[in-house]
């Protein structure tokens, strides 16, 4: 989700960090919880009211996304042909093979936590896994570009290259971003680049990356709603989504999830599962 963004602080303290530490940690739960609820024959809105009532109840966090900017829901769900900033609904149904992303984010004590994963629902096709298993991967690529003094040209290519050396297209209309004390704020990170190009990466950043690949072309359109954004040509799009501080040294991920080392995430319903992950 991108609505509004404005310039803050680039450069998090240590004591801020660990603020962002606790909120994006429990935007990272919350897709933990999920998973086991998503299967064929649940409606978008029901994963929703599910993912709110722990944030708001368990968690004692706000849901960040409910209102902002018009926005309806507590999670966005992507399904299928759906790029981003899918709206859940109570007309849809979630049917064997298909693929959703769940975006979250939350608010703790003023610090935002903002993650996504994909989901399958069922049993996936061979191409479909392919799509998702390599967008992970291709996020993982832009993560280990990250180091001070690489720039985010570094992170764009290195996700760009294991996107097309698969045959797929990268979304060029959205992008991640700064977070912390402000949702979306600078820099805006894109998924596709030139390497030594961009903003110079320097220890305390905190932002998402979070590509967008989709098995067809790269063009999307925006739905009447407002914020539904589908390919224009109908082919399955995969995103993964996680908060990345850099270091002195590299880089730390926020949002893991329980067992993910970059290698395999360990998350039901989801994958992958054993993959080696590789920037060539």
């Amino acid at each position: 989700m991108s609505r509004p963004r404005r310039n803050a602080n680039l450069i998090k303290t240590p004591e801020q960090m660990v603020q962002a530490r606790v909120a994006a940690q429990l935007a990272a739960d919350v897709l933990t919880m999920i998973a086991p609820h998503v299967k064929p024959g649940v409606t978008t809105a029901y994963l929703d009211q599910l993912c709110n009532d722990y944030i708001v109840n368990v968690q004692r966090a706000i849901a960040a996304n409910v209102g902002y900017g018009g926005f309806p829901a507590t999670v966005c769900s992507s399904v299928n042909h759906v790029v981003c900033h899918g709206i859940p609904s109570a007309t849809q149904v979630l049917k064997n093979g298909d693929i959703i992303n769940i975006d979250v984010a939350v608010i703790k004590d003023g610090w935002h936590g903002d993650t996504s994963r994909m989901y399958y629902v069922g049993e996936p096709s061979k191409p479909t896994r392919k799509l998702v298993e390599t967008t992970y991967a291709a996020m993982w690529a832009g993560i280990r570009a990250v180091k001070p003094k690489a720039t985010l040209g570094d992170v764009g290519f290195a996700i760009q290259t294991v996107a097309e050396k698969a045959g797929y297209s990268v979304v060029l209309d959205y992008c991640g971003h700064g977070i912390g004390q402000v949702y979306h704020e600078e820099p805006q990170v894109t998924h596709y680049g030139r390497p030594g190009q961009g903003m110079v990466l320097k220890p305390g950043m905190l932002f998402t990356i979070e590509p967008m690949i989709n098995a067809g072309k790269a063009a999307t359109k925006e739905l009447s709603d407002g914020w539904t954004v589908e390919t224009r040509d109908k082919s399955l799009s995969a995103q993964w989504e996680h908060m990345v501080h850099v270091t002195e040294t590299g880089f730390e991920v926020l949002t893991l999830a329980p067992g993910e080392t970059g290698a395999k995430a360990n998350i039901p319903n989801a994958v992958p599962a054993g993959l080696e992950i590789s920037a060539e």
